[in-house]
């Protein structure tokens, strides 16, 4: 069957985070130890990747330039799919990934206003040509996202820009979505945490049973 790359995308306060470790443990008690089950995320995934989050979304005095900042997330892109991603691929694991390529597209093409020819051969060069299998995006409404995230504590770089940026990223992952209907399904992620996962676990066992998982139960 081979390892599969399953990416978590979206804006904001989209409950990625709490939904992909759901996620695991639900695939978990239906695989059983025959398929290893590792989630990751985008910055952060390796000891490098941890340093380039802390540069990418902790306050500094020095403003981080929009190319700069598309570089940054392709250096820790790079390591990642290097030393974590690929290694657990070729032992057939299932990797969830918290954001990946199209992140970059969403919030640097789509929010900073980077053309996205130059990110797409950006992305290309990081990854070597390791796409997802499967990309699950978390789709929220702007302004519920960032009330959720503000409720967190206190907001990442990020979180902080103008809410006319957000709105570019969320027309960009729905314009993905629209494009790439292969490998893209959409939760609706303004819904109560367990139906959300609900979603997930229905799409992740169509997915999976059609890439020959057999261990995959039905959901009861």
């Amino acid at each position: 069957m081979g390892g599969k790359l399953i990416v978590f995308e979206g804006v904001e306060g989209g409950g990625k985070t709490t939904q992909i470790e759901l996620a695991k443990a639900w695939l978990c008690s239906r695989l059983g130890e025959k398929v290893p089950v590792v989630v990751t995320r985008e910055p952060g995934g390796t000891g490098l990747g941890k340093k380039i989050r802390q540069l990418l979304l902790e306050e500094e005095e020095e403003r981080i330039g929009d190319r700069a900042e598309l570089l940054l997330y392709a250096a820790d892109r790079a390591q990642h799919v290097s030393d974590f991603l690929q290694p657990w691929l070729d032992k057939n694991a299932l990797v969830l990934c918290d954001r990946y390529t199209d992140s970059t597209i969403a919030y640097q093409g789509y929010g900073r206003g980077i053309d996205l020819n130059l990110i797409r051969q950006l992305n290309e060069i990081a990854t070597g040509g390791l796409k997802s299998d499967l990309t699950i995006w978390f789709d929220v409404e702007v302004e519920i996202g960032l009330s959720r995230a503000k409720k967190r504590g206190a907001s990442d770089r990020i979180e902080q820009t103008e809410i006319a940026f957000h709105r570019r990223v969320q027309q960009g992952f729905a314009e993905l979505a629209a494009t790439s209907k292969s490998r893209f399904v959409r939760v609706d992620a303004n819904l109560p945490v367990n139906q959300v996962q609900q979603q997930i676990q229905l799409f992740l066992q169509e997915f999976l049973f059609t890439h020959g998982y057999s261990e995959i139960s039905a959901i009861s």
